[in-house]
């Protein structure tokens, strides 16, 4: 329980909140700014009970106001329209697969190759992979984002759109602040992810990993553990050695589609499993007149699902388990399919 002395400080902070947002937003703003300094006490009693320290919690949350930025931009995301058309692949891949990110790609690769060989060998995901996710995520540990993650956090969970998640990954924050994070070090994303490989705090907490031997999980400035951390959380996800996440195939202009149709109901990210054809071997893919554009044909009794993201008669891709496990680090076909060609065309 707070404290009747910090109920009161957290009281006055509200007040002074509130009159900040008057002279800056007019009533709505100080409205919400007050809603939040309230909710905050809620908040605070949550990490309590999840064993944050009093230090901590005295440390941050007086520092704490309503950012009204990562609340707009998380209402203007496609999942929160679930009526919205999904747009072609085409255009998400020019930019997302720029020739200044493969340039830099391969630079990278090669620079790091000896301590990528050794993660692979751990781990068991390519060397590839790793790159293409640290590239596709923070162009390679460039493009971190600015945002202070506990006030970002707090902000979205008090928005209440997915405040659970929230909550808890801005508990988790305070969580790696007592395991010896600096609060200076939790800039991110809007959204909480932080770090080059952009992990939320929660993953941060289960899956960073010490890649150069100091210690210390450093994956805001230590490649070695920006890379160890990305190899961690794919072979956790279940990444399956020598198995490709997928290939370019072109499909016959009389292709009968209707013998394809998915059946089975996705759990999670419906409408991008949704996208997905049935499962069938590779053998029967090529049996049906699917051919291959960039690489030879995995194993016959490979499995794997047939996805067209710019419709018929373009570019449509064969796609394995481990694609799935890319799947995993961003539900979103357009990410895993542009992570799997950038790592493709790093390699090169």
């Amino acid at each position: 329980m707070v404290g009747t002395k910090n109920l009161v400080r957290r009281i006055r902070i509200a007040a002074l909140a509130v009159v900040g947002a008057l002279s800056l937003g007019g009533p709505a703003l100080a409205q919400d700014e007050a809603g939040f300094q309230s909710y905050l006490l809620t908040l605070r009693a949550q990490a309590d009970a999840k064993g944050v320290s009093r230090a901590t919690l005295d440390a941050v949350m007086p520092t704490l106001t309503l950012n009204q930025r990562v609340v707009d931009l998380d209402r203007q995301q496609p999942g929160a329209n679930p009526n919205a058309p999904i747009p072609d692949f085409a255009p998400y891949k020019a930019q997302h697969l720029s020739a200044a990110l493969i340039a830099s790609g391969r630079n990278a690769y090669l620079s790091a190759r000896p301590r990528l060989q050794r993660i692979e060998a751990q781990t068991g995901v390519p060397e590839s992979i790793m790159v293409a996710i640290w590239g596709h995520e923070t162009s390679y540990g460039r493009v971190m984002g600015g945002f202070d993650l506990p006030r970002a956090l707090a902000s979205l969970a008090y928005e209440g759109r997915r405040r659970s998640l929230f909550a808890d990954e801005f508990i988790a924050s305070l969580q790696m602040m007592d395991r010896g994070v600096a609060r200076s070090q939790l800039i991110g994303s809007w959204a909480g992810a932080t770090g080059g490989s952009q992990f939320l705090p929660s993953v941060y907490l289960r899956l960073a990993r010490d890649g150069d031997g100091d210690g210390r999980a450093d994956i805001w400035s230590s490649q070695a553990d920006t890379l160890a951390s990305i190899g961690n959380y794919f072979a956790n996800a279940g990444w399956r050695p020598g198995q490709p996440w997928g290939m370019a195939v072109s499909v016959p202009p009389t292709f009968d589609r209707s013998q394809i149709t998915n059946r089975l109901l996705s759990p999670r990210c419906v409408k991008v499993f949704a996208r997905h054809s049935g499962w069938k071997t590779m053998a029967e893919w090529r049996a049906l007149g699917i051919a291959a554009l960039t690489r030879g044909w995995p194993g016959d009794a490979e499995l794997a699902t047939l996805i067209e993201p710019d419709g018929p008669g373009k570019t449509a891709y064969l796609l394995t388990g481990n694609y799935r496990v890319i799947l995993d680090y961003n539900c979103s076909n357009f990410y895993a399919l542009s992570v799997g060609l950038l790592a493709d065309a790093v390699e090169q």
